[in-house]
């Protein structure tokens, strides 16, 4: 009988694996693979922040999976994960609904061997009023929808200007990670193209962003001294940063801060810290605090047999104090591994051990600049700064696309997207 392996969730992991898995096995009818995921289309999370500030149309940049499955060699299949019996190895999705009306009820499917790759959600700490005031920037859907407010913004404060009232741009921004630096970065480019389109008078000096994070250092993936330069970075840009002073509570318009500071939003965005989704916890499998699947040094959830977790979903230890970091180059490495894995498992060999190798963080400040750390080993690393930083940032992604597409098609997609943006607005307005 032909082995199900079921994917359960599409981001930068789930979708490798499930396209190498595919193209090995599906084609050949060794195995049957499907993919699970609530959306219909994939986007690569990191660059979620150049959606939402309009640098990228995500309709350029998203890939169709029923169009990857096509090709690849496994089968989409829309839904939303929600029970899990490992006693009959089926998994339950929840009825879609649109418009009230139900288009698809719940449905059971049945696996072989179950890999969660569900990815993360930012954790707002339950502070208050964060929910209801601040944009999240886990998904297309949210990206797009801060995107639609953005333009809004625009229109008011440049008209306002126009007419002769001296108002401001106002952006607040929680979190000096990745994202948080990435974002502020390229809102300021975004205000520094719309004269370009008609919009003249709202100008950077007009946009004022503060940065909040509740450490003592922006970035503390990246070394101090590279912490050091994008904070300077970002002061030259023109962005406020705020640093050991966390937020407290977001109000309509405006953070406050642990101190009782208050900082104007216009718009206000959470960006401070990830956990995976809670309906983990749900599933009947061991999960940590941040909802995290536990899983053993082969991947596999603790006590349960033929599950598997990868990526930001998946706590696992490297150590007794640390677990991998929820990066993008930690799923790429956890998928890479349960494929092989997956592989020896059907030609009768044991499975390997993870071994997660940090290969550094890379940042970019827009075309700015951008800066990095690439590691060599546990000893030896290099630091990077300007071009050289902003062509391996970018060459992520690029590795992304080659690990779904293969070269010939990556090379053909790259020159797409240098034709778009040759005849495409350099900002998206609509």
């Amino acid at each position: 009988m032909t082995e199900k392996i079921v994917v359960v969730g599409g981001g930068a992991g789930g979708l490798e694996l499930a396209t190498q898995l595919g193209r090995s096995l599906g084609r050949s009818g060794k195995a049957e693979v499907l993919l699970v995921d609530r959306n219909s289309t994939h986007v690569w999370k990191p660059l979620l922040h150049e959606v939402a500030s309009g640098a990228l149309d995500s309709r350029l940049a998203e890939l169709d999976y029923r169009g990857q499955g096509a090709r690849s060699g496994f089968r989409f299949i829309v839904g939303t994960l929600e029970a899990v019996d490992k006693d009959n190895k089926t998994i339950t999705l929840s009825a879609i609904e649109e418009e009230g009306e139900e288009v698809l009820a719940p449905r059971t499917l049945n696996y072989d061997k179950l890999i969660l790759s569900v990815g993360s959600v930012t954790a707002d700490f339950g502070t208050p009023g964060v929910a209801e005031h601040c944009y999240f920037l886990d998904s297309t859907a949210q990206a797009d929808a801060f995107h639609h407010h953005l333009l809004n913004e625009f229109l008011r404060v440049n008209q306002a200007l126009e007419d002769g009232h001296d108002v401001t741009l106002d952006v607040a921004i929680v979190g000096g990670g990745a994202t948080g630096v990435e974002l502020a970065a390229e809102l300021v480019h975004s205000v520094s193209l719309l004269s370009i389109y008609g919009l003249g008078h709202l100008t950077r000096d007009r946009l004022n962003i503060t940065l909040v994070e509740a450490g003592k250092r922006l970035l503390p993936a990246l070394p101090e001294r590279l912490s050091q330069s994008v904070h300077k970075k970002l002061n030259k840009l023109g962005v406020k940063v705020l640093l050991g002073n966390p937020a407290k509570e977001a109000q309509k318009g405006q953070l406050v801060l642990n101190d009782g500071q208050s900082i104007k939003g216009d718009l206000m965005v959470w960006a401070a810290g990830v956990r995976a989704p809670d309906f983990l916890t749900e599933l009947g499998l061991p999960t940590r605090k941040n909802n995290q699947i536990e899983v053993d040094s082969f991947l596999q959830a603790k006590g349960a047999d033929s599950i598997y977790a990868l990526g930001d979903c998946a706590a696992c230890a490297i150590d007794e104090n640390r677990f991998v970091p929820p990066r993008a180059q930690s799923a790429h490495q956890m998928a890479d591994c349960l494929y092989k894995n997956i592989r020896r498992m059907q030609k009768g060999k044991a499975p390997k051990a993870f071994k997660y190798k940090d290969r550094g963080s890379l940042v970019s400040l827009s075309r700015f600049s951008a800066v990095g750390n690439l590691m060599q080993s546990k000893s030896l690393s290099m630091s990077i700064e300007g071009t050289l930083a902003r062509y391996a940032y970018a060459s992520l992604y690029r590795m992304h696309q080659r690990a779904l597409h293969g070269w010939w098609k990556m090379l053909l997609v790259i020159a797409v997207d240098k034709l778009n943006h040759a005849v495409k607005p350099r900002l998206k307005l609509h």
